[in-house]
């Protein structure tokens, strides 16, 4: 019975309570308590991902109740991946968010920032689609403080809108889980596929019905297109280190649907079977599109980090739309590549924005900055990985996604979508860092100090996050061997469900 499968549950909402009560005597003693937990959270995911490496996959059992009558929490390939990656992004963004003095612009950022961790790491454990809603609502209710810490206006605004749209997707969510429900009697994932399958003819059309919805409601999670409006004001409102966390976010509803369809809705469920094939494709596509014409169009660094987001959403959602095996391995290999790199532009633009007091993040000409040589050079490595190009990762990644595509009948649509808006990105960023670097760094006006406040140790973390886009790239062989071994077992869903309804264990 391995107990470690709940920690990266319970440890958050632990240290959530203990960091409010430490910080109200003192700051320090609540920033350590905050950031050790954070490393031990790497630490256990760790531990986790080394144990799922042997393809078994773990059902835990809480208080001893057998599946589908109580909670289970599991762990395979893929929630082992996506719990190390929110761990080592968590990690460093709250580094950061500590060396920038972010959290002290509010005593509840550090509590706030660990239930976030709770509802993320919740998300990729659940095995069970009511307990899914509850821990997305945890993660939802913690963002909402998150995005407005720090006031301000514009982030109220934004904040409005961002609470509205989720509260609108938390209702359809419902409904597609009273709907399939009401056609299952279960809603645990493995009990809910063996009985997807054995419906009768009658309840094929509201079974897709609720599969349909279902799959929206995480399209929205993700931003797909056209649900995709609320996040480029959101993220690029808030605080740039928690919209770097919030890169993940967007990476949840892209798990939940590839979790949904492998398993409850595979090729065996009738009606619902693969749900979301026939829209997906072309909404991703269309999603890569409006990203990076977005992000040519940007104004500001955050703006372009937002499209950003949303164009490499769309990227890995068209490899995700596929449902083929090799289209999945390359989609889970380019997964965290795009979560990385995304979070690293909202840091590298907050560097930047920092440094240029007078015009923060907005592409303008400005006067030479003290460390503009040093922040050019992240600029340039991150535009690199935003975009896809040799040597990071996301070259790699984005080959993977084309060979994947080439047999497919959409193949040449895929092919132009994914080049052409690399070429976009190219021009977006070409233009944003001729702009604030190379013309500003013609000025004759002698370089602008550095803010007093701002540290060295806030470039460790961006720099740091670079350095992990560079290992996925040089180890990119073992990497995409773990994710053909995971997309393998998404693809053989009864090992899972085996594993969930066969023998348990309970704690």
């Amino acid at each position: 019975m391995n107990h470690l499968i709940v920690a990266p549950v319970l440890l958050p909402a632990l240290i959530a309570a203990i960091a409010l009560l430490g910080m109200r005597r003192t700051l320090l003693i609540g920033r350590a308590i905050s950031v050790s937990a954070a490393g031990a959270l790497v630490a256990i995911a760790g531990a986790l991902l080394a144990q799922a490496s042997d393809g078994s996959i773990t059902s835990y059992a809480l208080g001893g109740w057998q599946a589908p009558f109580g909670i289970v929490l599991v762990l395979d390939r893929l929630s082992a991946m996506m719990l190390l990656l929110v761990s080592v992004l968590a990690f460093l963004v709250l580094c950061y968010a500590v060396a920038t003095n972010l959290d002290r612009r509010g005593w509840h950022f550090h509590p706030l920032f660990h239930f976030q961790l709770l509802g993320l790491n919740g998300a990729f454990l659940t095995g069970d689609l009511f307990n899914l809603f509850v821990f997305f609502e945890v993660l939802l209710i913690a963002s909402y403080g998150l995005m407005l810490h720090g006031q301000g206006p514009a982030r109220l605004k934004a904040g409005v809108q961002y609470v509205i749209i989720n509260l609108v997707g938390s209702t359809l969510f419902l409904v597609a889980i009273g709907i399939l429900y009401g056609l299952t009697g279960t809603l645990n994932f493995a009990d809910m596929a063996v009985r997807v399958a054995a419906l009768p003819d009658g309840d094929q059309g509201l079974l897709r019905a609720g599969a349909l919805i279902l799959v929206a409601v995480f399209a929205l999670k993700a931003a797909l297109l056209p649900l995709h409006l609320w996040l480029p004001r959101t993220y690029a409102s808030t605080s740039p280190p928690v919209a770097a966390l919030f890169a993940i976010m967007t990476k949840v509803g892209v798990y939940s649907i590839i979790r949904v369809v492998t398993l409850v809705f595979p090729a065996g469920a009738g009606a619902a079977a693969w749900a979301p094939a026939p829209w997906m494709l072309p909404a991703a596509m269309l999603t890569i599109l409006i990203g990076f014409v977005g992000l040519v169009a940007a104004r500001g660094l955050r703006d372009m980090a937002a499209f950003a987001i949303v164009g490499s959403t769309g990227t890995l959602l068209t490899a995700v739309a596929l449902f083929e095996q090799g289209a999945m391995t390359a989609a889970l290999y380019y997964l965290p590549h795009t979560t990385l790199a995304g979070a690293c532009l909202f840091l590298v633009a907050d560097l930047i924005a920092r440094r240029r007091p007078d015009y923060g993040d907005a592409i303008a000409l400005g006067p030479r900055f003290s460390g503009i040589e040093g922040l050019s050079v992240l600029f340039m490595l991150t535009a690199i990985a935003v975009v896809g190009l040799p040597p990071l990762s996301g070259f790699v990644g984005k080959l993977l996604i084309l060979h994947a595509a080439i047999d497919h009948p959409a193949a040449a649509w895929v092919w132009a979508a994914i080049l052409g808006t690399t070429f976009l990105g190219i021009l977006g960023f070409a233009r944003a860092g001729s702009t604030i670097f190379w013309k500003s760094a013609q000025s004759d006006e002698p370089p602008r100090p550095a803010p007093a406040a701002l540290r060295r140790v806030a470039l460790y973390p961006p720099a740091a996050i670079l350095a992990l886009l560079a290992a996925l790239t040089v180890f990119a062989g073992p990497a995409t061997a773990y994710m053909e071994a995971a997309s393998a077992q998404l693809f053989a869903p009864q090992t899972y469900i085996d594993a969930v309804l066969g023998p348990r264990q309970g704690g």
